[in-house]
């Protein structure tokens, strides 16, 4: 209870007109960000990171937290006009946001999508702040066995979960844990695989990995891309600019029924808590359930209100259930939290089972943040600038790849004043570039490099505890918990592979 107030009082932090214009940018830009296809809410993060240095913390994570939940809905404004998701998750938004638009309905589909991002925003907000505190309590039962099989468990779920990459992601993730070992001993007050140079004994900091992975990588992979936007401008042409057209009828909001969006929001809620998910999967599963359980499945697919009401109160509730193993156990759940993680570590905040007892006051604004972002800056932002948010396609992509390297390279100077770790950033860019093109996930590299010094820490610390015995990862309950676990997911999405039902869903 305690918690809940000090999140509300901290409302009265966006009342701070330096707070709120660092709050509304982020909103807008991550909106922007999102709805460029090729683009992403996260390379807005990675660009934006370094100028959270000049930043108090609680402003600099009250942006980050705009810039989430924007990433999240800005997706569904191309997904739905020209038929190109802005971001993964809203993928399952298009399959009937975008026949609503060939009918002439795209604005009311937007407004529709808003709708569902607002509500799935502000119930998973609401989900987090009410949970998390529970959650700290029992992760202060974990022990450093358990420790690291929660670890173990997080990395090895985000692998097993790139269906179709498993060798792929498995490989991604132990470059990224090799690049964690370079610099100080993790135990001992020696350095390791530095080779002489004196800028490796710090290690590699976690900005250029950061920038390098997300955004110069994305600059090349934008560079050689052939993909031709001049049909999507011309179809985004065709949406009508009229404000009134975004509110979506009470007539359909009666027939989606109140019962579709709270089942979509916890849907994408304990999606979100489970490492590697991501919003993808959260509308995925919040769809194929809203036509499984629908009356009128055959409709799905052909501009259904319901299907985007859905999907977008799923990928939505999921950036609550994402904050909750980041916070509680410093397991970021989706490449966004990663960063937002390192955000964190940046500032000196080490997320953990004490991060809601210690440091709850630095915490508390970003919680609220999130809820004010989903409740007032999700809808008020599409009301005003839905309609020319929608023309982005239009940009120049040469102008614009060109500004995202510039401020890519500078930022990661910038972040550490080094020249060295500014060329670290330039050679993780076309490292992840390659591992990209030939189907390697970046994000479990990224996973790999963030986990893997506490990985490491608490592996040594358990054998050195039980005197180099390595079945003390399977005695002690807290560790067995997790090992159990790790088995169970690992049947269930290797072994025995999940049901195609979905496939009954039309476009699916």
């Amino acid at each position: 209870m305690d918690f809940i107030l000090l999140v509300l009082n901290s409302f009265t932090l966006l009342l701070d007109p330096f707070n709120l214009t660092y709050v509304i940018l982020g909103f807008v830009i991550g909106t922007v960000f999102a709805a460029i296809p090729g683009l992403t809410a996260t390379l807005a993060m990675a660009l934006l990171l370094p100028v959270t240095y000049a930043l108090n913390v609680e402003t600099a994570l009250m942006a980050s937290a705009s810039i989430y939940m924007a990433g999240m809905t800005g997706g569904s404004i191309t997904a739905i006009t020209i038929n190109i998701p802005g971001a993964p998750s809203s993928m399952m938004t298009a399959l009937d946001g975008y026949p609503m638009q060939q009918q002439g309905k795209g604005a009311r589909a937007l407004g529709h999508a808003a709708l569902g991002s607002m509500i799935g925003g502000a119930v998973g907000a609401l989900l987090l702040i009410a949970v998390a505190p529970f959650v700290a309590e029992v992760s202060l039962l974990v022990k450093t066995t358990g420790k690291f099989s929660l670890l173990a468990f997080a990395i090895i779920v985000v692998v097993i979960a790139q269906r179709g990459h498993i060798a792929q992601a498995g490989l991604a993730a132990c470059i990224g844990l090799m690049l964690a070992t370079v610099g100080l001993d993790a135990m001992e007050p020696i350095t390791r695989f530095t080779y002489g140079f004196s800028n490796l004994t710090a290690g590699i900091d976690l900005m250029p990995v950061i920038i390098g992975t997300f955004a110069i990588a994305e600059v090349l992979v934008q560079a050689v891309s052939s993909n031709d936007i001049r049909a999507a401008t011309a179809a985004a042409g065709k949406v009508r600019i009229s404000r009134r057209e975004f509110l979506p009828p009470l007539s359909d909001i009666r027939k989606i029924g109140f019962g579709c969006y709270i089942k979509s929001c916890l849907i994408g809620y304990f999606v979100g808590t489970l490492p590697g998910a991501g919003g993808s999967m959260g509308s995925f599963l919040a769809y194929t359930e809203a036509v499984r359980t629908s009356s009128e499945p055959e409709t799905f697919g052909k501009g259904n209100p319901k299907g985007i009401a859905a999907s977008e109160s799923a990928n939505n509730a999921v950036c609550g259930g994402a904050m909750v193993p980041m916070l509680t156990f410093g397991i970021p759940g989706d490449p966004i939290t990663a960063i937002m993680l390192g955000v964190l570590i940046i500032n000196g905040i080490q997320p953990g089972p004490q991060l809601m007892t210690d440091q709850a006051a630095l915490i508390a604004p970003m919680l609220a943040t999130l809820l004010f972002s989903a409740a007032v800056l999700i809808p008020l932002t599409l009301y005003l600038l839905g309609p020319y948010f929608i023309r982005i396609v239009s940009v120049r992509k040469d102008v614009l790849y060109a500004v995202i390297a510039l401020l890519a390279v500078v930022g990661s100077y910038v972040a550490t004043y080094s020249t060295f770790q500014m060329f670290v950033a330039l050679g993780m860019g076309i490292l992840a570039f390659y591992l990209r093109r030939n189907g390697f996930p970046v994000i479990t590299m990224l996973l790999g490099y963030i986990l893997g010094p506490n990985l490491e820490e608490f592996l040594r610390r358990s054998l050195a505890l039980s005197n180099g015995d390595p079945t003390t990862f399977f005695t002690n309950p807290d560790s067995l918990f997790f090992v159990l676990l790790t088995l169970v997911f690992i049947y269930f999405l290797v072994i025995r592979k999940p049901s195609r039902r979905a496939e009954a869903a039309p476009g699916l």
